[in-house]
């Protein structure tokens, strides 16, 4: 079995979207963490399509197991 690699998705409203300055830290919307990079992609996919409506929300994926152990190796 291999072990799970947590990937946090999250967004929020930015003031530029080619960049990843949150106007509203306290409103921040924290999707969740997941398993694999794959199940934080679909997570991802529906976050920011449920938006697609606001050009400046933008949601990311956050890689934690690389944060968490940056010598590990295993899925991006």
């Amino acid at each position: 079995m291999t072990k799970p690699l947590l990937h946090l998705v999250f967004g929020g409203e930015v003031d530029d979207p080619q960049t990843l300055d949150y106007r509203d830290l306290d409103n921040i919307d924290i999707v969740g963490i997941y398993p694999s990079h794959a199940t934080a992609l679909d997570a991802w996919r529906a976050a920011s399509q449920g938006h697609v409506d606001n050009a400046r929300m933008k949601y990311v994926i956050v890689h934690l197991h690389r944060l968490l152990d940056p010598d590990a190796t295993g899925e991006s």
